[in-house]
């Protein structure tokens, strides 16, 4: 794996990287392509460890998600899930940069300390507060706004209430990744356009946004793997109800697994998810590019 006869490399070094190397290859072999083999082979056959079933049934697992309506509803509310919280993760975290930022807010680091502490909170804990918080009698949304709406119940309005959680919890995460971005941009290009006279909004379209766009583009990348797989919130809030008005891909996975210990069919779903992973994946980067 290394080279024995390196001159600065004494043995017990030499020995103990190679123990290291092969730990963390046996590591993803027995972790990660294991699994995902098997799941993959799975997803081919009607599976039910609980009951020890393990069926071929050839492509009946893909051809039964194509046609199954639920899934195109999970895929829909996925879509419009990720699509408005990666926006307002975007725009909230980049806002809220550019004001600390800024020369007028002072103890900075306290700011970033207080955006960023939802994120490092666990999902769990934060739904049940937010899930206290939609109760229609007793829930603060309500008494604070003056309102008398069924958050969770509600079929309009539970996605929205999900959105809303999310969003709460995920956008100090922009508001750290910008606020690096920020640090790290050139001072001579902005000492140029002070210079040049240019105003605070062409220094931030022709110069702040253009040089944190890999920056941006990291963030969309990262939300979209992120927010694909999301269901715990789900799970905690709605359990997908009320119908399956707040049904996500994942869930589906999670409700196919776990609940119904319909192995093969929830594997068949995740590979499905990754492609469709893959793609929105890819397009992010070719609309970037497109626009670069």
């Amino acid at each position: 794996m290394l080279n024995k006869n390196h001159p600065l490399q004494s043995k017990s070094e030499v020995i103990l990287r190679n123990i290291v190397v092969t730990a963390m290859i046996i590591y993803f072999i027995v972790f990660l392509i294991i699994p995902i083999g098997t799941a993959f082979v799975g997803s081919f056959h009607e599976w039910n460890p609980l009951s020890g079933t393990f069926r071929l049934l050839g492509l009946d697992n893909y051809r039964k998600i194509f046609t199954d309506n639920l899934f195109w509803k999970s895929l829909s509310n996925t879509i419009v899930f990720s699509f408005v919280v990666i926006i307002f993760r975007v725009g909230f975290g980049l806002a809220i940069a550019l004001a600390i930022y800024s020369k007028m807010i002072k103890h900075k680091s306290f700011f970033r300390m207080l955006y960023y502490m939802p994120v490092v909170t666990p999902m769990v804990a934060v739904a049940y507060v937010w899930k206290f918080m939609y109760h229609p009698q007793i829930g603060t949304m309500n008494q604070i706004f003056g309102l008398n709406v069924n958050w969770l119940m509600n079929s309009k309005m539970a996605l929205p209430a999900i959105m809303l959680m999310t969003i709460w919890k995920d956008f100090g995460y922009a508001v750290v990744m910008f606020m690096a971005g920020l640090y790290s941009l050139p001072k001579d290009a902005m000492e140029a356009a002070d210079v040049d006279g240019a105003s605070p909004w062409q220094k931030f379209r022709y110069i702040t946004i253009p040089l944190l766009k890999p920056m941006i583009l990291f963030v969309v990348i990262t939300s979209i793997i992120a927010y694909i797989q999301a269901y715990v919130q789900v799970l905690i809030l709605t359990e997908g109800g009320p119908g399956t008005s707040t049904f996500l891909s994942s869930y589906i996975i999670f409700d196919e697994a776990f609940v119904k210990y319909n192995f093969g069919f929830a594997s068949a779903m995740s590979f499905i998810m990754f492609v469709v992973t893959a793609v929105l994946t890819w397009l992010s980067f070719r609309v970037t590019r497109s626009k670069g």
